[in-house]
């Protein structure tokens, strides 16, 4: 029985000394991305496939910030390629978003999963995985320098932002400062990420958040664009 198969908490905080010592410093987005596969900073990289680092190039106008890998990503080594993404990409398109002008990555870059049988089952990952793993993604915002970063769900808000954050509270602004009044890499939008959608059971349900989606996608844009949120 592998950790991640005994408990949802699997990794004690000492297997998670940070990844920082294997970012290099001074990287462009191909050196970041060679670099990935041999991290270290917490215990996920044990159990998962391998590192799912990012996609889109340097200079992109967003960068969206998911949670993890899911179980198609961490074996294809992409993020964004499950049905997850698949509905993201539904909502670029009807934002009128081109792929391009998107940054894909997430806040922890490895596969955070509990066995069930031979099912490998989503399981958040915990506040040590997101701290461990936030020096890529600082190193991300340096080499990208996107315009709107787009947080996609709590997690990833929690990356960016340093602290928890409500979904509900924040959703429909641009957040400029952390709580204690730190400039953010970049404008934020914080919305659901795509599988909170795809869980939604009511047709009608799941159609009025998808629209929400889109509508945070093209504030997000809008933005970009030098203009403001609604």
């Amino acid at each position: 029985m592998t950790p991640a198969a005994k408990r949802p908490d699997a990794g004690a905080e000492d297997d998670r000394p940070g990844a920082e010592a294997w970012v290099p410093a001074a990287a462009d987005l191909d050196a970041l991305r060679s670099a990935a596969p041999g991290c270290r900073g917490c215990e996920l990289y044990r159990d998962a496939t391998q590192v799912v680092f990012s996609a889109g190039g340097a200079g992109a106008r967003l960068m969206l910030v998911g949670e993890q890998p899911g179980d198609r990503e961490d074996l294809e080594g992409e993020p964004f390629v499950g049905p997850a993404g698949r509905l993201l990409d539904r909502a670029l398109d009807a934002a009128g978003i081109p792929r391009g002008d998107a940054y894909l990555t997430n806040a922890v870059k490895h596969f955070r999963f509990e066995l069930r049988g031979k099912r490998r089952i989503h399981a958040k990952p915990a506040v040590g995985h997101v701290l461990a793993c936030r020096p890529w993604l600082e190193a991300e915002f340096d080499v990208v320098r996107p315009r709107v970063v787009v947080c996609l769900g709590a997690t990833a808000a929690r990356a960016v932002v340093g602290s928890a954050v409500r979904i509900g509270e924040v959703r429909g602004r641009v957040l400029e400062e952390d709580r204690a009044g730190r400039p953010l890499p970049a404008p934020t939008v914080v919305t659901e990420h795509p599988s909170a959608v795809l869980r939604l059971r009511e047709r009608p349900v799941r159609e009025a958040a998808f629209a929400r989606l889109v509508d945070d996608l093209a504030a997000a844009a809008e933005v970009a664009e030098g203009g403001s949120a609604r």
